[in-house]
């Protein structure tokens, strides 16, 4: 196979590029000294997390004047994600750090409203355009109908960042450069550029299913223009019907899709065998006798089925007696290792992320160092659960001091906001009044048994077995001070009704943070994803038994949700054989 160079400088999930690269039929030969850039012919410098970081790294190792080197002597170059924003003059992320200065504009942060009034979730995550051109005609004289290594009109890409190059075309068309643009709320930002020997993205393209490794596929050949493909909308290999083209009255107009999660409670069965379960109030066993762990099927068929019919993540909470000691879960580190070989979406894993003893050396491994082990995988996220209730209440007994020492604080420094996912387990507790309460407390519109019309949602840890003194805003502003990038929110007192999402809860929770939060805990149709996008200003909706049941299909609650005009991203499939170059 042919061969491309990655400069790895130890940064997220390095697994899902690989693999994305294989499966367009090259091979990855690894960058380990700056010397060995100079013998590279094409180079792919990926990177998630901190500007400063990534720009300080790549300095201290020398790899920065070997990097300049091979771009002025014309070999391709393709930056991902901080890969691009390193081209730039620099970044409000890190003002005392200086990028390449190939594009003299400065990286901003995310701010202000989306044109509905709702407030901008940052991090940016989910799937955007980079589909609307702006280039030098004199490089594609043909204009329409040409796409821009494989970038194609109608096409969605999946973002995650907190910093954007504004787009300006006397920093760019002016200067030479062919740009995508997408846009966030009322910012209209870099999506992609390139000129000459240099490409790059912002969107992940190994994370942005076929779109995606199309881009991967056409730098690895070279194929700066080609013919534009237009996404299928119908029809996919699971055979169901695919995402409906009535997806024009999306009000949001932040930019985004609507994102739909499909997640995977994974356990060992009482056979001692990884399964996909699922319960009610998380009890997974079966309500007849022998009382077994309910079996709903094969976690890696079961991600790429998901994959397959359109999910935009998918996310594994490992519930099994292995969390409790992550490092040693060979048979979890395999299915995610497996999934990333054929799902090229982003993968989360949730389940004992924290600090621990390893019980065959003794040793202290922190909660990073687990992390590692799963990004090392194949996951782009980490899920932290009962240990970040413990950090909150530590948080809040210390004065909201921060440590810099919890699981969430050490995982987001060393890999982004982005990388860090809390998953809040709250249950209802009713009041008769708010009088004297120091919870956060709302009225309620499904009061209990005893007419109390007044709720706050007390926060649990271990799977909902123990209730602890903390109620769920309280929990959210902690972890977002601490450093988390998004928020999993789910609902023990819907969990597995399949009578549809807590509002209520949501719309509290949405009020009380800045970062994105997902729905989960109730869906049990496709009417229920529409009604939590169009009644809360939630950023993505998570769906499992409906799925796992095969009572649903993701693409049935994309369609359902496109022709409820809510914008979704369209099935694409990946075909190897691509058009030749028109150039």
């Amino acid at each position: 196979m042919p061969t491309v160079h990655l400069l790895d400088y130890v940064a997220g999930n390095i697994r899902s590029l690989v693999n994305a690269i294989e499966k367009c039929g090259w091979q990855v030969e690894w960058i380990k000294t700056p010397e060995d850039v100079e013998k590279a012919d094409k180079i792919i410098l990926p990177g998630v997390g901190h500007f400063g970081h990534c720009l300080n790294s790549l300095s201290s190792a020398g790899y920065l004047p070997a990097i300049q080197k091979h771009i002025e002597s014309g070999k391709p170059f393709f930056g991902i994600c901080v890969g691009l924003q390193a081209l730039f003059a620099g970044s409000e992320e890190a003002s005392s750090v200086p990028g390449l200065n190939l594009i003299s504009t400065e990286l901003k942060r995310f701010s202000g409203s989306n044109k509905d009034g709702s407030q901008k979730s940052v991090p940016c995550i989910g799937w955007n355009d980079a589909s609307t051109l702006h280039h030098d005609r004199d490089q594609d004289p043909e204009g329409e109908g040409q796409s821009f290594y494989g970038l194609n009109p109608g096409s969605k890409y999946y973002y995650v960042h907190s910093y954007f190059a504004p787009y300006l075309p006397s920093e760019l068309e002016e200067q030479g450069w062919t740009v995508a643009t997408a846009t966030y709320g009322d910012q209209t930002y870099v999506g992609a550029v390139g000129k000459g020997n240099i490409f790059a993205t912002q969107f992940h393209p190994e994370k942005s299913g076929a779109a995606g490794l199309r881009v991967i596929k056409s730098f690895l050949e070279g194929k700066m223009w080609s013919e534009a493909i237009t996404p299928s909308t119908s029809g996919n290999t699971s055979g169901v019907k695919g995402v409906s083209e009535k997806s024009t009255t999306d009000t949001s107009t932040n930019g985004l899709t609507r994102r739909i999660i499909a997640c995977l409670d994974v356990r060992t069965n009482d056979q001692g065998d990884l399964v996909v379960t699922k319960g009610d109030q998380y009890d997974v066993r079966e309500k007849t006798a022998g009382s077994e762990v309910r079996n709903l099927g094969k976690p890696v068929e079961m991600a790429r089925r998901y994959y397959n019919q359109g999910a935009d993540e998918v996310t594994f909470l490992n519930i099994t007696s292995f969390r409790d000691c992550p490092i040693t879960d060979l048979p979890m580190l395999e299915i995610l290792r497996r999934t990333s070989e054929t799902v090229f979406v982003p993968l989360t894993i949730g389940g004992g992320i924290r600090d621990m003893v390893d019980p065959v050396t003794g040793e202290k491994v922190s909660a990073l160092d687990v992390a590692k082990l799963y990004f090392g995988s194949g996951a782009d996220k980490v899920s932290i659960g009962s240990d970040a209730v413990v950090a909150a209440e530590e948080y809040y007994s210390s004065g909201k001091k921060l440590s810099g020492m919890t699981s969430i604080e050490t995982i987001s420094a060393a890999y982004g906001a982005q990388a860090v996912v809390v998953s809040v387990d709250p249950k209802k507790v009713f009041v008769s009044s708010i009088e004297g309460r120091t919870h956060h407390t709302v009225k309620t519109n499904e009061p209990d048994s005893e007419g109390r019309d007044h709720v706050w949602y007390a926060c649990t840890i271990k799977g909902g077995r123990e209730t602890r003194d903390l109620d769920v805003v309280q929990l959210v502003q902690a972890v977002e001070a601490m450093g988390a990038g998004e928020i999993l929110l789910n609902a023990i007192d819907r969990d597995g009704s399949n009578r549809g999402y807590d509002l209520e809860l949501i719309k509290m929770v949405k009020n009380a943070v800045k970062i994105p939060v997902i729905a989960s805990s109730g869906a049990g149709v496709p009417a229920h994803f529409e009604e939590v996008f169009k009644m809360t200003k939630v950023d993505a909706a998570l769906g499992a038994g409906m799925f796992h049941r095969g009572e649903y299909t993701v693409a049935q609650v994309k369609d359902h949700l496109g022709k409820a005009g809510l914008l979704v991203r369209p099935f694409e499939e990946f075909d190897t054989a691509q058009p030749e170059s028109t150039k």
